[in-house]
């Protein structure tokens, strides 16, 4: 990744002043504090971007900018990543991108909540039962209009738009899933002491007699949805013979919604009674049970292998072994030091003002405001201090307890990672496969989005693979 020469200028200042401790003593100011955090999730404007995943200087090709906000631009490429997948349509999100003012949050959500609501009308007023095909599209769309409205308000946890709108989201798409060949059907499990939401999607039958199928697991990390990960893989693995059972765990969107839990280190509690309930599915083979994670969900997903052993394969997109590594390493090391420290009022000192400044970069603030929400951290401190129970490598390392394949992939252009994906996949040794989606293709962005078709064929292709070997 190449910083703008100002952010890295300020870097150094800010470096400067932590190394000789008169941080607590300073009065934060913008320009000390907004631009030096604008890197901190790898987000920095960067044109062209480079990447540490790549082996030489060469700058990569670049996807064109729809935003000049570049956390926006993601938002406004993953919406429309959902298009191949039926979850949205291309003009319907141009539209809404086009009224967007960067950095205004409010604008965020007027724009995609008036979306929404054009297209939530739109879906009412189709006979469901005599054009069910139509009103399908109609309602996935709307649902996934209502999340992208959603998406910038967890900075204030009271915001009753946080739940009205999943209400919305939610019985869009429960509406869309009925008109399936075979609807998707909804299930919380019990899990200890929480309730695992998860929507079963079964492969049509065409016979008409209980075919057992290979089944993929499919959960997403820090702020996706289980709703996003249908129109992302779910939809194309139904197709190609699958069945997909979709699930949020402690800290996703509906578990902290419904019952107010935060994120857990020990996401084997997710995943087991999920395997426990396939095993009961009789149109499930129990021997093809695949766990696959996406985003943060690419360190939560290895992190349950370690522990349940009944899955056949697991799949990281993008593979991660430590959430730490990647926040603090986009610190000044002063900065992080002090993190590490457990210097907590030093830390909130710096970050505090800086996070109430509205000008203060959109990514920076959304990673703050999302993460506070979904960890139900008291500050930023407290929401970094998390990060460190997110590491397979410490206390113990976890990665040999890992078995079967396991596919990990990086995005060559990711703005969230760092290419963890390669050093987990060399730890795990003869047991990976690692693939980097590229630039070239398309597919160098986070979770290769914008580049589904690719992706899907690359994962799919390879699990058929791995399981037509194990026969």
């Amino acid at each position: 990744m190449v910083i703008n020469s100002c952010y890295i200028a300020h870097l150094k200042h800010l470096t400067f002043a932590l190394e000789n401790k008169t941080v607590s003593k300073m009065r934060p100011s913008k320009a000390l504090i907004q631009l030096p955090l604008a890197g901190l999730v790898l987000t920095a404007v960067v044109t062209p971007r480079a990447t540490t995943n790549t082996t030489s200087n060469t700058t990569l090709p670049a996807i064109l900018k729809l935003s000049n906000d570049t956390d926006f631009n993601f938002q406004i490429l993953r919406a429309l990543s959902l298009a191949t997948g039926g979850g949205s349509d291309i003009g319907e999100v141009l539209l809404a991108a086009n009224g967007l003012e960067p950095g205004n949050f409010e604008n965020f959500y007027l724009n995609f909540n008036s979306l929404a609501n054009r297209v939530n009308a739109r879906a009412q007023a189709i006979d469901i039962n005599r054009f069910p095909n139509s009103a399908r599209d109609a309602w996935f769309a709307a649902a996934s209009y209502f999340r992208g409205a959603d998406f910038y308000l967890h900075g204030n946890w009271s915001d009753p738009r946080i739940n009205s709108l999943w209400e919305q989201q939610t019985n869009a798409f429960n509406k869309a899933v009925s008109t399936l060949p075979t609807p998707g059907v909804r299930k919380n499990l019990q899990a200890d002491g929480f309730e695992v939401p998860t929507i079963f999607f079964g492969a049509e039958n065409q016979s008409g007699h209980v075919k057992k199928r290979p089944t993929i697991i499919v959960g997403t990390g820090y702020d996706g949805s289980q709703e996003d990960t249908y129109h992302m893989i779910g939809k194309a693995a139904v197709e190609r013979g699958y069945n997909v059972i979709t699930y949020e765990g402690p800290g996703q969107p509906t578990p902290r919604r419904e019952q107010n839990i935060s994120f857990i280190p020990q996401w084997e509690k997710v995943i087991t009674p999920i395997v426990d309930h396939l095993l009961t599915r009789p149109e499930v083979n129990g021997s093809a049970i695949v766990l696959l994670g996406y985003s943060f969900g690419g360190y939560l997903a290895p992190r349950a292998a370690a522990f349940e052993h009944r899955l056949a394969a697991t799949i990281c997109i993008d593979g991660m072994y430590s959430f730490s590594d990647i926040i603090l390493s986009n610190f000044p090391d002063a900065l992080a030091s002090l993190i590490k420290a457990g210097a907590v009022n030093e830390v909130n000192s710096i970050l505090g003002p800086a996070l109430a400044d509205p000008t203060t970069d959109t990514a920076t603030r959304w990673f703050f405001d999302q993460g506070t929400w979904a960890f139900k951290a008291s500050s930023p401190f407290d929401l970094l201090n998390q990060t460190f129970s997110y590491d397979l490598t410490t206390p113990t390392n976890i990665v040999d307890q890992i078995q079967g394949p396991v596919f990990v992939a990086d995005a060559q252009a990711d703005m969230f990672g760092t290419g963890q994906g390669k050093t987990l996949a060399g730890w795990l040794g003869e047991k990976a496969t690692y693939h980097l989606f590229e630039s070239v293709d398309g597919a160098g962005e986070h979770c290769a989005l914008g580049a589904m078709n690719e992706q899907n064929a690359v994962v799919l292709d390879w699990l058929q693979d791995v399981l037509d070997a194990k026969r």
